[in-house]
């Protein structure tokens, strides 16, 4: 992406078209429309930023504006207070001359600073923070009907869009032009490097997820982010925020979504992460790492042999198993040699219990014989010894 200088008097739709000649690129897309005699910041995005080209159109956007009062007022505080009223939620309905439907529509102003005023000519510079599409212009005429002198834009130029401003990162369009032939007659492309910025740049203020390698491809093909694939995370996440997905290399994958709480990132080992929001990487930059495990193996496997068809539907020849995947599976059949073998465990397993069995039996019979002796020698003492000796 380049911060471009726009100049005064061509559009930002001729401005962005002649990058895309200069730089001989495809793609190329602006952070919001300039009036053509408008000058300042104009963030161009090339090729593959272009996918952040609606995010930055409805960034914040800061502007510092002359003035020009019809007739003379009463003081310079006047204006002053004037314009502090102007602040918050503002209806406006965009000029004649404009890039939209002229509609009525509500726009806030977050703050707006006198910075100067001249008297004797009636002119005031001001600087104002504002939400997208706010017209200046307009705003400048509603200065003028609350003051009661009546009041339009004299001149305008954008100091801030987005996170960018005209601090830092400022180009020209002769530094583009001058850049490109650089590169093209010297090769030297230090001069391009300056002038054309990495578009993680514009990503800098969002909260970052990085992601591991493997789960970085199935992210560009547009799956949701889970919680096996996430390696680091930023501190202070909510549900519903805006994050940045990005490598272990620093480079942005996707905008996503937060589905979690640093919190539940940090305690829980399954879940959803971020729902994709944007990608920006494109897909195959990393390897795929996804459609390797058994069942996906199998699915391709009866693809190829004609078992299902070329989607991976189910035809007449699918086996009964892949339709009914919870169906209990057929035990394999066992080898001969292990048959043989368990046969003969069982056998040396029958021989044991009837063994135990017998022993079992004996141990009863014979603890029933000695109780039976014992009763009769008990029953034997009992009679008169006279008998006993007659008996003997």
């Amino acid at each position: 992406m380049i911060n471009l200088d726009k100049p005064a008097n061509p559009s930002s739709h001729e401005v962005v078209a002649w990058i895309r000649r200069i730089l001989r690129v495809e793609k190329t897309g602006h952070s919001g429309t300039l009036d053509p005699k408008v000058t300042g910041c104009l963030i161009v995005c090339i090729s593959r930023a272009t996918r952040l080209v609606k995010s930055q159109q409805g960034a914040g956007k800061e502007y510092i504006t002359v003035v020009r009062l019809h007739s003379a007022i009463e003081s310079e505080r006047k204006l002053a207070q004037t314009l502090e009223q102007l602040t918050g939620a503002l209806f406006q309905r965009p000029p004649l001359i404009s890039a939209v439907k002229r509609q009525l529509r509500v726009r806030t102003i977050y703050e707006s600073e006198l910075i100067e005023f001249d008297t004797e000519r009636n002119l005031g510079i001001f600087r104002v923070s504002c939400e997208a599409g706010t017209y200046i212009r307009t705003l400048c005429v509603h200065l003028g009907l609350m003051l009661g002198v009546g009041a339009h834009m004299q001149e305008l130029r954008r100091s801030r869009s987005g996170i960018l401003s005209e601090k830092k990162h400022l180009v020209t369009m002769h530094d583009v032009l001058d850049a490109q032939h650089l590169y093209d007659a010297q090769k030297d492309e230090a001069y391009l490097r300056h002038v054309v910025k990495p578009l993680e740049l514009l990503l800098t203020t969002y909260k970052r997820l990085v992601l591991k390698d493997s789960a970085v491809n199935a992210v560009c093909y547009g799956a949701k982010l889970m919680l096996p694939g996430l390696l680091r995370f930023a501190n202070d996440i909510d549900v519903g925020e805006e994050v940045v997905l990005m490598t272990t290399k620093g480079e942005a994958v996707a905008v996503g979504i937060a589905q979690m709480t640093t919190a539940d990132m940090a305690n829980c080992d399954h879940g959803i992460v971020a729902k994709i929001k944007r990608v920006i990487m494109d897909r195959d930059t990393y390897p795929r790492k996804w459609g390797l495990g058994p069942k996906a193996t199998r699915k391709k496997l009866l693809i190829k042999e004609g078992k299902l068809d070329k989607h991976g539907k189910p035809n007449e020849n699918t086996p009964s198993d892949w339709l009914q995947p919870d169906a209990p599976k057929p035990s394999a059949p066992k080898p001969a040699a292990a048959e043989g073998a368990s046969d003969e465990k069982k056998e040396k397993k029958d021989k044991k219990d009837k063994k135990e069995k017998a022993d079992k039996d004996g141990d009863e019979d014979k603890k029933e014989k000695k109780k039976k002796k014992k009763d009769k020698e008990g029953g034997d003492d009992d009679e008169p010894p006279k008998k006993k000796k007659k008996e003997a």
